[in-house]
């Protein structure tokens, strides 16, 4: 595999990150302020959950009180990660097989970037209309 087919070519960054004691509501604006669809969770700086548009609005209308929760009640966990030397096919396999759309990628315990599903769609256009060499 060559290191053009690793995620740490196609990985999105900064990553957003938020600490578990946060509340729901804090990282809420975060995320709008930051228009992005999720925030990576870390304790002590180590990533420990995601929290998605989708984990809140389906929590929300479970409980209304979920804005004055802390974040990790409401987290999605165990985090499902990569290293940033994990090949794209792997990591598409592995968010497929996870059914998510975020895969946060790490390198000893340290955020390094995540690869979401419009990175990796990035990737397949490049590498579909990227011409054979002949």
């Amino acid at each position: 595999m060559s290191s053009e087919d690793m995620v740490f070519r196609i990985m999105s960054k900064p990553v957003f990150k938020a600490e578990a004691s946060d509340k729901v509501i804090h990282v809420l604006e975060l995320m709008a302020e930051k228009g992005v669809g999720s925030i990576v969770i870390v304790k002590d700086d180590r990533p420990v959950g995601i929290l998605t548009e989708r984990d809140i609005v389906k929590k929300i209308v479970k409980d209304r009180s979920t804005l004055d929760k802390k974040v990790e009640a409401v987290m999605s966990k165990p985090l499902i990660t990569v290293t940033p030397e994990t090949g794209v096919f792997e990591a598409l396999n592995l968010m497929r097989k996870n059914k998510i759309r975020r895969l946060p990628v790490v390198s000893d315990g340290k955020l390094e970037g995540i690869v979401t599903d419009k990175d990796l769609l990035s990737w397949v256009l490049r590498m579909a209309y990227t011409p054979y060499p002949t």
